[in-house]
């Protein structure tokens, strides 16, 4: 079995990894999976309450995620879960031009689920990735 590394970017990463117990990313091999990032400032954690907003700045997250964990960024995933309060059209275009924008040449698999609630309050998107690193 590949040894597991787990990575947390500067900010909310590592306040995370200390204060919540959990990491940001593990890699296995050429395999990198990303926790759920939310609309947070990476640095501080604010929150806009646009769902639009926060939409672009997860997109953003998992783009920094991947990097502190040794990959490309978007180019390679090839899985997105996301978590949406609530599931409506403005979510769903903002995941379409988010997608469109950080994958232009290719379409991930996709999942998107409407919630409830998220772990933050103010939460309103949670993307998750798995992309594969093959260039390690």
């Amino acid at each position: 079995m590949s040894h597991l590394t787990y990575h947390n970017y500067e900010g909310v990463g590592e306040q995370n990894q200390r204060n919540i117990w959990y990491s940001q990313a593990v890699r296995v091999g050429d395999r990198i999976e990303i926790a759920g990032q939310g609309g947070w400032d990476p640095k501080t954690g604010a929150m806009s309450e646009d769902v639009d907003t926060q939409i672009d700045q997860a997109f953003s997250n998992v783009e920094l995620a991947l990097k502190d964990a040794g990959g490309k960024g978007w180019e390679q995933v090839y899985r997105i879960n996301s978590y949406h309060v609530p599931l409506d059209d403005v979510a769903k275009g903002g995941m379409l031009r988010n997608m469109k924008k950080w994958c232009p040449n290719h379409q991930p698999l996709f999942t998107t689920i409407g919630v409830v609630n998220l772990a933050v309050k103010e939460m309103k998107v949670e993307i998750e990735v798995v992309a594969i690193d093959g260039g390690k």
